[in-house]
């Protein structure tokens, strides 16, 4: 956006025309070590394993695996992967008051047809010299993965593009599931739903089965693909991630579904329905 070759506005008169600090300018961001990012695909690894640990527990593991690292360290980069320990705890409505949280509506609700309900999440992808987050919509009937993408930062804006591209591909669900995160919480997220008159539902905070789906489909892309490779950048992430979808809907049989795959639930109902 900056040119520093203009023929006639300086790089000073640049940043005040774009509202940007002269220091954002020359700012040379540093590739995390190597070392960091070990640490934190362990942490990642343990988590997966123990959704129930905090930085003081995980701190504790990493011990036991010979890391020599601090509960601060821990925490600091637990916040920075999107982790956080599954558990009652007070106080916890204070992650952003101006969200509205929406109640869940799916307790002792049956699902037993695609588009139904929908859900999502994120979840930490580890790449060489850094990291990505992973969103992706699935069908909770069918779990079938609709839409997903890989973004480097963990802000709203990639969530709403999966969102909106999840609808335009496979139509509307009655029922959105999401978590409290401040991404589908935010006004962006909620207002595309709300357009296209989907109802809203959201866990309870430290309900780790409300949005047991979407954790059990993280597993099987982190112990089926993810820890089997090591990404060289979001290129290589991307593509991988592309066949591992490919084959987990297509190809893999799933075990709630009597060995059908997860596109052949979905399309054997969705497909009859847009023909009648």
């Amino acid at each position: 956006m900056i040119d520093p070759d203009h023929p006639w506005l300086s790089v000073s008169r640049q940043c005040q025309l774009l509202v940007l600090a002269r220091s954002t300018r020359y700012h040379q961001p540093k590739p995390v070590p190597d070392k960091t990012l070990k640490l934190m695909k362990q942490i990642d690894e343990l988590y997966m394993q123990h959704p129930f640990y905090g930085s003081r527990q995980m701190m504790r593991a990493l011990h036991r695996l010979g890391y020599e690292v601090g509960r601060k360290r821990v925490g600091r980069l637990m916040r920075l992967m999107g982790l956080e320990a599954i558990y009652r705890k007070p106080n916890l409505s204070r992650a952003n008051a101006a969200h509205a949280i929406y109640p869940y509506l799916l307790r002792g609700v049956v699902v037993d047809r695609p588009n139904q309900v929908w859900a999502t999440d994120i979840t930490y992808i580890p790449v060489r010299g850094g990291f990505a987050y992973l969103c992706a919509v699935i069908d909770w009937h069918s779990r079938c993965v609709l839409c997903w993408e890989l973004s480097n930062t963990l802000d709203a804006a990639f969530c709403v593009r999966v969102l909106k591209r999840a609808l335009a591909q496979h139509g509307v669900p009655e029922i959105f599931n999401t978590d409290q995160g401040c991404q589908f919480t935010s006004a962006e997220f909620t207002g595309v739903l709300k357009a296209h008159g989907v109802r809203i539902s959201m866990d309870g905070k430290g309900r780790c089965l409300d949005n047991v789906f979407v954790e059990r489909l993280w597993r099987s892309v982190k112990y089926e693909e993810v820890y089997l490779k090591a990404y060289a950048d979001l290129v290589e992430a991307e593509r991988g991630l592309r066949a591992y979808f490919r084959f987990y809907n297509d190809h893999r049989p799933h075990s709630a579904h009597d060995g059908q795959t997860p596109a052949e639930i979905y399309h054997s109902t969705i497909e009859p329905q847009q023909a009648a």
